[in-house]
């Protein structure tokens, strides 16, 4: 990539921060942007400190999408912003009042020294936190520096009525000698008009003003501290910075987040995606209560046991936020293999729930085990979905022939059912639903579904007709050689294909699987240390790719670790 002029002078101007005061006093308000940047690609976290705390600017966008090959940024400068927002609290010259970190945090492992999703969701607590904790302070001084100049103002006050009162004295003795009839009602009138005046100004002035901040403090103390809910117009006389940005909450950061939200604060968290792991349905329910409704557009559960019960009390919470059009449920202890009372009821009610997501997109359910149910989930949605994945949901064939006839077969995108066993009575149903979703289907997973040679054959003639797919993901499924060959000569016949992710065929494992293997027994078992029937396969694929001019543009690989689960179309 070849740097402009621009971006060579910024990375040289902040690479040395002994010269910071020089430019920062000068730099135009044009180039913090791209020395915002230098300062980030090439860690340098003071430089970044002294951009944020007097950004020129009112919006700041930190991450979202980054160029291919650009690295998320580095720990410390992502610490250094945050605590410069802080600082630009009390900076004349920082205009920021709108931070945007959406998808700043980094899940890939292997970046060294970026920031996850929790460590960022801790490190943007702790901020609000000392914002909160500064703002009391400057407070309290101003508390104190206003109560000092009460006390100069009343003395003040005081010294010029004493001297009137002794005025007033003095022409009292004066107006005894002249006029002894008018004593009692003049030295009242004087004595009233001079004295209460003062004093009454000194009431509705310093001291009512004291009265009056001190009882709006301590209702405000009282708000934050749970004495009632928290309104928009609470948040908006105290609010100077609002940070958007996505949460990742578990149940060891979960007290840390429930203060950042439940106080008021200079700063204020909005969250764009939530991600919750391993946290009660009460704990969710009320994080849900703290979050700001217009911000949020998607939530992730995981690893939580919620139950029936617990879903269908969570479901309908989610109703208020306008914007959500994507949940995620995985591994949430639904196991409706087993009857329970009630049972039946809550279904209905999760049913309801579901029904009350309005804008309602994607949906997916992972490992939640609800057989014979999908009609009874799905139907109850007033809009169609265009992301559906439904991994390890023991669905049925009953299941599968409603989803192909349902509003969303033609309107689906993606669709994730691995994991489902699929046998000759479910698959009518499987090619139905693929000749809906023919014209908007970009990303299909049928990994783990048990589809042997005779199976996949019959699949290959609707899997081609999809044309606007573009991944299409075939792992852990018994075939063997001469099952992928054919596989292989139709994912290449489809132009739009970029991914195929196919299984190892049953010839490269080691002796002694049985004729039909399961995806856990394929998942386990070693492959053959000989590589000579693994170079066979890629020959022969690649003369599959070689023929149909597809060597360059689709990727076909058996690599469930290392290939790039990104491939997808832009929506």
């Amino acid at each position: 990539m070849v740097l402009s002029l621009v971006e060579l002078c910024a990375r040289e101007v902040v690479s040395d921060h002994s010269s910071s005061p020089c430019w920062l006093s000068c730099v135009p308000r044009e180039l913090y942007r791209p020395l915002l940047d230098a300062a980030f690609t090439h860690c340098r976290p003071l430089a970044v400190g002294e951009l944020v705390q007097r950004w020129p600017e009112r919006v700041l966008v930190v991450g979202g999408g980054r160029k291919r090959g650009q690295c998320s940024p580095n720990r410390l400068c992502v610490q250094a912003l945050l605590l410069a927002v802080v600082r630009g609290l009390t900076n004349k010259s920082c205009c920021l009042q709108v931070l945007d970190l959406s998808g700043l945090q980094c899940e890939d492992g292997r970046a060294e020294d970026s920031m996850g999703g929790w460590s960022l969701t801790v490190a943007l607590c702790s901020m609000v936190l000392q914002a909160r904790a500064a703002a009391s302070r400057a407070h309290k001084r101003e508390g104190e520096r206003e109560r000092k100049r009460g006390l100069v103002g009343e003395r003040e006050r005081g010294g010029t009525v004493k001297r009137d009162r002794e005025g007033g004295e003095r022409g009292h003795r004066e107006e005894k000698l002249g006029k002894m009839e008018c004593r009692s009602n003049g030295e009242n009138s004087f004595s009233h008009s001079k004295v209460m005046l003062p004093e009454d100004e000194s009431v509705k002035g310093v001291r009512r003003r004291m009265e009056i901040q001190r009882k709006k403090s301590s209702s405000m103390l009282n708000v934050s501290n749970g004495g009632s809910s928290l309104s928009n117009q609470d948040w908006d006389e105290v609010v100077v910075v609002h940070v958007r940005a996505d949460l990742f909450v578990n149940a060891r950061s979960w007290e840390r987040v429930r203060d950042a939200l439940s106080h008021l604060c200079p700063v204020r968290l909005h969250c764009r995606y939530l991600r919750v792991e391993e946290l009660l349905a009460s704990s969710i329910a009320s994080l849900l209560g703290l979050l700001p409704q217009q911000d949020l557009l998607g939530v992730d559960i995981r690893y939580s046991s919620l139950g029936v019960s617990g879903l269908a009390m969570l479901l309908p919470l989610f109703a208020p936020f306008p914007q959500l059009y994507s949940l995620r449920l995985h591994y949430c202890n639904l196991d409706l293999q087993r009857r329970q009372p009630g049972q039946q009821g809550a279904l209905e009610d999760m049913s309801k729930g579901l029904g009350s997501l309005k804008r309602l997109k994607k949906l997916c359910l992972t490992a939640l085990r609800l057989p014979g149910h999908l009609r009874l989930l799905l139907s109850s949605l007033s809009q169609p979905l265009e992301v559906l994945e439904l991994p390890y949901l023991c669905l049925t064939s009953a299941d599968l022939a409603y989803l192909s006839c349902s509003q969303h077969a033609s309107f689906l995108k993606e669709l994730d059912l691995s994991e489902n066993l699929l046998d000759e009575s479910s698959l009518p149903s499987l090619r139905r639903l693929l000749a809906q979703a023919e014209s908007t289907l970009i990303q299909l997973s049928l990994c783990g579904c048990g589809l042997s040679d005779a199976l996949m054959e019959a699949l290959l003639p609707s899997l081609s007709c999809c044309r606007v797919l573009r991944s299409l993901r075939l792992a852990l499924n018994p075939l063997s050689r001469t099952g992928l060959l054919p596989l292989a000569r139709t994912a290449a016949g489809i132009p739009s294909l970029r991914l195929l992710l196919y299984p190892s065929p049953l010839e490269e494992y080691e002796p002694g699987l049985p004729a039909l293997p399961s995806s856990a027994q394929l998942l386990d078992w070693p492959l053959m240390e000989e590589t000579e029937g693994r170079d066979l396969t890629l020959r022969l694929l690649d003369e599959v790719l070689s023929i149909r001019g597809r060597s360059s543009d689709l990727l076909l690989t058996s690599d469930l670790l290392n290939y790039s689960s990104d491939l997808k179309v832009d929506d």
